[in-house]
This record gives C-alpha cells, structure tokens and sequence, in this order.
C-alpha cells in the first residue's frame, strides 16, 4: 500500500493569520458572553425591583391588610372554594393581570396561601420560606416555584393600624420573560459582535499582507538562515560591501569596508551624508537598474576598484550593493611589472650592440689587431658594455635605482625626452622598500614625462635628483622630479593635482595606463610612510615646468661601502 506524502506545514503566515483569526473570535465571543450576562443581570434586577414595587402596594393596601388580618384571627384556614372566592384572590389577581406579574401570592402569618393564580394551590404553605418576610424584612429573590423560575420580592402585611406582622405579599415575574427581554436587546449586540469580527477579520487580513511584504515572503527560519549566511558572508570575504536600502539609508556596511575605508560602521546614516567618497555616491545616482561601469578612487592609502548594482526581489527595489575590492598590491605590482618590462626591453635593445662590440673585439683579433683590440677593451672597461640613455647615471650609486631610473630612462628617450641625473644627488644606502620607492618614483617620472611632452618647449627633459637621509631606523630618500613642460595651468590649485582622477592628459600616455591616479597614490604611499610628495614649484609657460618633491622615510639601510675612496669607481668601471 503506497502511503501518502506528508502534508506540508502551515506558511508562518497562515499560522499567524489563523491565530489572530482565532484570538478575535475568542475575545469577541466572551465580550458578547459579558455583555449578554450584564443585560441579563440589569433586566432581572429591574424585575426585582418592579416586584418589590408591587409588593409594596399590595401588601399597603387597607382592604388587604383588614381581609388579612380577619382570616389570621379565625381558628384555622378557610377551605380552598370560599378564598377564591373571596376578597383576597379577587385583589392579587387584579394587581396580578394588571402589570403583566408571573404570581401575587398573599398568605397568612403562617405560610398558608390565601390568593394564588392556581386555584389548587390555594389553601396550602407556599414552597418558599417565608420565615424572612412574616419576620417583618423585605427582601427580593430569585427561585423557581411551583410556577417557575422568577424574579420577585417578599414583603410583610401588617395589622392595621399596629406594627404586626400578620402575612406577607409574595409577586414574581417570570425569569423566562426576562430572558426573552434579553433577546430583545442582544440583537444590537449580535450586530456590534458580528462587526467586530469582521473588523478584526479584515485586519488581519491586511496584517498578514504586511508581513508577507516586510519579510518578502520568507518563513522565519528562512530569514534565520539567511541572517546567519549574511553574517558569514559578509565578516568572511575580504572584498568591501556597502549596502543601500531604497530609501537611502546605510544597511550594510561590513568589516572589510570599514578596513578599506578607514571608516567605522555606518549602518543606520543617510546615505548622502555619510563620509564616503564622492566617486561612491555617484554610483548610486545613475537611476538605472544595470551594473555601473567600475571605477577606481584612492581612500586610506589604497587603490579601490567600486561598482555598484541596483538590488532587486522580484519587482520590489530594494537598493543598492556596492562592492569595494583593494587593487593596491595589485597596481603596485603591475608597477614593478612595468619597470621590470621597460628594464627588459632595454636590455634587448642594448644586447644588439653589445653583440656588435663582441664581432668588432672578434674582427680586432681575427686581423691581429691586438694593440686595438686592448684600447677597444680598455674603452668598454671605461664606459661600460652596457650604457642607459640617462646622463650622469653614474650619480645613482644604488644598483636597484641605477637599474630602475635606467629603464626608465630608455622608456624617456622612445618619447624624446632625455632624463637626467641631478649633480646634488647623493645616495649613500641601499634601497630596502624597493615597493613603495617604485611606486613614487615612477608615478613622479612618468608625470613629468607626460608634461615634458604636452610642454611648449622643444627641448624635452627631466631632472632627477635623489638624496638620502641616513637614520639607526632607515634613512629617509629625498627626491626631486622637475621638468621642461609648461607647469601647473594658470588658476590651478597645487593640491588639486593629487586630488584622485585629477589629469591634465586627453587620453592615456603609454598603453594600458590610466590618468589620474599617479600623484594622489604617489602622495597616499608617502604620507602612510610618514612622509609627503608636495609641488616645490608651479613652473612657467614654455618652460622649466613644476618641480615636485617626496619624502619617503625608513626606506633606505646604510651602505658603508659607499663611504670608503674609490667605491664611486668600483661602482660606475663595474
């Protein structure tokens, strides 16, 4: 026998549906209980009441109290056919017929009845104890008797004209009367319960819509997990991400944003307000839904690559993401790269000639021209086998500048600009922060290439000088980049360059290169240093242009070999 698949659970919001469903019922069906249980009070209380009343005027009322008082003085009770015909009968069943009363019962002092509505009760003791009334108190009941559940009163009959007591006035109304009295009135209160009910029906209808929308229509441990995931994700990843809910708030804004940033968490501020760059902002202002256009900014000494996505749920816009990611190392090595690319093609373009030397020293010693192959060698000796299109080269006493102001120095030449050592410059230790010193250096080179460039002048160079500071920690490197071109633009403030996406250029100066970047890196890598790269000058129209100057501490170690006589020529004869 196949058995059935097991029903699946009730949605959460069902079950909250149906709960409130049922609270409203509850709490209407007990108000209405109340309601219907006070009314049922008032109205026997008010027959109470009205029964007392008629008691009273009966019990008051001479001919009753005189016909009363002349049956207690007999010697026992008259049969059953003279009280009904008597005076008694007559009057209660007058002021009985009267104001509509279930019984007006009259008895004597000890219980007999005189007056009945049953004539077959006449005659006998009332089945309710009347010691309370013939006691001389009033008092207002609710029993059933021989004619029903009632509400009534009991008053005593006295003598006249003396203060004793000698029966008592029985009168009743009907408790079924009443409840049909209630019925009466509990129609309104039906109407006002079935309202009420439809009321909290329709509000629970539209609560429940509300939720479903607030929760986008997931189950409580759906929306767990997915705290749970939004946690772990989040915390977890070392990208930055930023979210923006559709009405403008930060809602997001993890661990690795705050890192990048260099901001603390700002979940919960407008999102306009919030100290973020600019660059991030207009992100968000594209109105469209599809993926914008990364862009780069520098923040906090790195380099950040942003984009940003319209966050939707089915139609439901619920605003923005924003994905931060850190491409400093990342720039920073395609520097290297690049440095390392440009040493390398030089290094090709001068293995041409160094092959030539070879078959010229061949050809001296294949014609046994030895005196001009030794003068030959003694030149290549002088100058060395290799030589950089950098003048005074031989200035650099560090191996890693030599070989990294050499590449760029043929990278210089290719463009027609002649790059030049300064006759200041001095470095008497060794580069040990050959990353950051990259970095700065060639974003100020390449920067005074592109100026020398678009300069008005025809002739195109750069001067470098380099300097270093020594200190027991690292020595700090000085260094000095001016250039032919036509300076800083006439109104153009010199913090305005290191501003990020800040260019002068119309488009990109060597393949694959950006604008904008260089100085506002250059200047972020410094200042995390301790150091600053700063405009020295502005520069003139046509030349020399601005001169820019870094400081970049603990990046040197000192060299003692470059103190000693005669290290300079070791050095430049290799």
């Amino acid at each position: 026998m196949q058995r059935s698949a097991p029903r699946p659970p009730l949605r959460f919001s069902t079950q909250t549906l149906l709960l409130q469903l049922a609270v409203v019922l509850l709490v209407v069906l007990l108000s209405a209980a109340v309601h219907a249980w006070l009314t049922y009070d008032r109205v026997g209380s008010d027959a109470e009441n009205q029964a007392l009343t008629l008691a009273r005027t009966v019990a008051s009322d001479p001919e009753v109290r005189a016909n009363v008082l002349a049956i207690s003085e007999q010697p026992g009770t008259p049969p059953p056919a003279e009280l009904l015909a008597g005076p008694l009968q007559s009057s209660a069943e007058a002021a009985r017929t009267r104001t509509g009363a279930l019984f007006v019962v009259i008895t004597d002092e000890t219980g007999i009845r005189l007056a009945h509505p049953d004539p077959q009760r006449l005659g006998e003791k009332v089945s309710t104890d009347p010691s309370e009334a013939l006691s001389g108190q009033e008092i207002t009941t609710r029993n059933t008797g021989t004619l029903g559940p009632s509400a009534g009163a009991k008053v005593p009959v006295y003598a006249p004209g003396t203060a004793t007591v000698v029966g008592e006035v029985s009168v009743g109304y009907s408790m079924e009367t009443v409840a049909q009295s209630v019925a009466r009135d509990i129609g309104p209160v039906a109407l006002t319960a079935a309202g009420a009910l439809l009321a909290g029906i329709l509000g629970s209808f539209l609560l429940r819509r509300r939720l479903q929308r607030l929760t986008l229509g997931l189950e409580p441990e759906e929306i767990s997990t997915l705290v749970h995931d939004q946690v772990a994700v989040l915390q977890g990843v070392d990208d930055g991400v930023i979210g923006v809910s559709a009405d403008g708030r930060v809602s997001v804004f993890n661990a690795a944003a705050q890192r990048l940033l260099e901001l603390p968490d700002l979940a919960g501020t407008r999102w306009e307000d919030a100290p973020v760059p600019e660059q991030l902002k207009s992100l968000t202002r594209t109105g469209g839904g599809s993926p914008v256009e990364a862009l780069e900014l520098v923040a906090g000494g790195r380099v950040l690559v942003a984009n940003a996505r319209k966050a939707l749920h089915r139609s439901e816009d619920l605003g923005w993401v924003i994905m931060l990611r850190d491409r400093t190392e990342l720039q920073q090595l395609t520097r290297q790269l690049d440095a390392v690319g440009t040493m390398s093609t030089a290094l090709r373009a001068q293995r041409h000639e160094f092959a030539n030397q070879l078959h010229t020293l061949a050809g001296f010693l294949g014609i046994g021209q030895h005196q001009d192959a030794r003068e030959y060698l003694a030149r290549l000796a002088a100058t060395g086998p290799l030589k950089f299109p950098v003048d005074q080269a031989e200035l650099l006493q560090d191996p890693y500048l030599q070989a990294f102001v050499g590449a760029k120095g043929v990278e210089a030449d290719e463009r027609g600009v002649a790059l030049r050592i300064g006759p200041e410059t001095l470095v008497r230790g060794q580069v040990t922060e050959a990353q950051d010193v990259t970095t700065v250096l060639g974003n100020l080179i390449d920067n005074a290439v592109n100026a020398a460039v678009a300069g008005s002048s025809t002739d195109r160079w750069i001067e470098l000088e380099v300097l270093d500071e020594p200190a027991d920690d690292g020595g700090t490197l000085h260094i000095v980049v001016a250039d032919s071109g036509d300076g800083l633009a006439e109104g153009t403030e010199a913090e305005r360059v290191f501003a990020e996406g800040f260019t002068t250029a119309s488009g990109p100066v060597r393949a694959g290169g950006g604008q904008g970047f260089g100085l506002a890196l250059a200047r972020q890598l410094a200042r995390r240093r301790g150091g600053d790269v700063k405009v020295l000058e502005r520069g003139t129209n046509g030349g020399p242009g601005a001169v820019f100057m870094a400081t970049l501490p603990h990046t040197t170690a000192g060299n003692p070999a470059a103190a000693t006589p005669g290290a300079a020529g070791k050095d430049e004869n290799g």
